[in-house]
């Protein structure tokens, strides 16, 4: 049976309504199916010229209001993987955020992002202000602000370069045997961007490579890019990548290999107690030659 998608959008004629009641009237789905998709994070509220996620089934709402319900099964049966949270700083939290986790939602759900976990995991909760991304394939440290003063600390911190971040990523070749520590300066969607990549580790017998990232600037996808513009692409790297390659080493482990990306390291000075705090992945969660290929000796 092919799964179903649809969207409705409905006008509030009646003043104490609810979006239950809304929703059961206008859609052919059970009354729990309706919770369990609105607490997924399927419905939207406007109201005046504010629209917003809405997950307050029983609120009453006023005339003139317009319910938005997105309704796509393959999405809301999606399952996240565990976040784990590596620091809670009461107005701000650390977080590493596994493969397959978003940072933020689309209008169908927010339920597998790290901002919903975080919400619905912290004691005691409090609001999420996502303040920079990792892409959905990539892993590793995030921070999550409380706060709204929190969220615009951050933000300034990240537009201002006011943290060092570092990156592990697996790559096809031998990196070793380019100059160290190794400067990219490729413009990366038509403006300028510097990654320094230094050599951790390499395979001979799988010509790879574990490579530590330093980048002065945040574009999109700019480690991907960088990595490939020397011809070392990241391992599972779907779109910037070498299938071919991925192929080979995917052929050796016997197993498919996600992306090969993780944000290793964050150091910044704490809003807080104006401490540096240098936060750092523990080793089992950390991308490595001997990790990933489990052939090697």
């Amino acid at each position: 049976m092919a799964l179903n998608i649809f969207e409705k959008h409905i006008v509030v004629n009646t003043e104490n309504s609810t979006a239950l009641i809304e929703l059961e009237a206008n859609c052919n789905m059970s009354n729990v199916e309706i919770k369990k998709a609105i607490a997924k994070g399927a419905l939207w509220l406007s109201r005046g010229k504010s629209t917003q996620r809405f997950r307050r089934v029983k609120k009453a709402l006023k005339k003139g209001d317009e319910l938005h319900f997105y309704y796509n099964e393959d999405v809301l049966n999606q399952e996240p993987t565990p976040a784990i949270l590596i620091e809670d700083l009461g107005e701000y939290s650390v977080w590493y955020k596994p493969y397959g986790m978003l940072s933020q939602g689309s209008k169908w759900s927010d339920h597998c992002t790290i901002a919903r976990w975080a919400q619905m995991h912290l004691q005691p909760e409090r609001p999420v202000f996502i303040v920079h991304r990792l892409d959905r394939a990539a892993t590793g440290l995030i921070v999550i602000a409380h706060t709204k003063k929190m969220a615009q600390c951050f933000s300034s911190k990240f537009e201002h370069h006011q943290l060092e971040k570092h990156y592990l990523i697996l790559t096809h070749g031998d990196h070793a045997s380019r100059m160290q520590p190794d400067n990219i300066n490729t413009d990366v969607d038509g403006k300028k961007a510097l990654s320094t990549f230094t050599c951790v580790d390499h395979s001979e017998s799988l010509n790879a490579s574990l490579i530590n990232v330093k980048i002065e600037s945040g574009r999109k996808h700019q480690i991907r890019i960088h990595s490939s513009s020397i011809n070392m692409p990241v391992i599972g790297d779907r779109l910037h990548g070498n299938k071919e390659k991925d192929d080979v080493i995917e052929s050796k482990v016997k197993r498919n290999i996600n992306l090969q990306l993780c944000a290793f390291s964050l150091s910044f000075d704490c809003p807080i107690s104006y401490q540096n705090k240098n936060f750092q992945l523990p080793e089992h969660l950390k991308p490595s030659l001997n990790a990933l290929f489990k052939t090697e000796a």
